[in-house]
């Protein structure tokens, strides 16, 4: 073997086959091409884990605040409660008048015991004036 120092210039001539130069061309490009698909994948990768890291957020304070009445309520439960107040005022209402019900029993109970009362002293009102009437001697019908 020669044992020759290699002396690379400028000027040096390096030759190559053809298939050679197109093979390391196309596995230079094959390499770029793999090594950005691989840099895209890992940025949808990340932007996917941005995205539900975000999801997962907003789902822990909707889970937090949602049943504490802080995010509002909804529609149907707005119509549900107007419904409800609605059904208390018409109770409040029935109540009153079963109150003012039971209050008239009370005085019509009242009231007929006085009837009664008046009757009894009617009566014995028209036996006092019938007797009257005969002591007198002179009956008038």
């Amino acid at each position: 073997m020669n044992k020759k120092p290699l002396n690379i210039s400028e000027e040096a001539a390096v030759q190559m086959p053809m298939k050679t130069v197109a093979s390391l061309i196309l596995i230079v490009a094959l390499g770029t091409m793999g090594y950005f698909q691989i840099i895209e994948r890992l940025n949808i990768a990340d932007t996917r884990i941005q995205i539900m890291e975000k999801d997962l957020e907003e789902n822990t304070e909707f889970r937090i605040k949602w049943p504490r009445g802080q995010l509002g309520s909804l529609p149907a439960d707005s119509e549900q409660f107007m419904m409800l107040e609605d059904i208390y005022k018409n109770l409040d209402r029935i109540n009153a008048h079963l109150e003012n019900m039971a209050l008239n029993k009370v005085n019509i109970e009242f009231l007929r015991g006085q009837m009664d009362k008046v009757l009894v002293d009617i009566e014995e009102l028209k036996d006092a004036n019938r007797d009257l009437g005969y002591k007198n001697g002179a009956y008038n019908d």
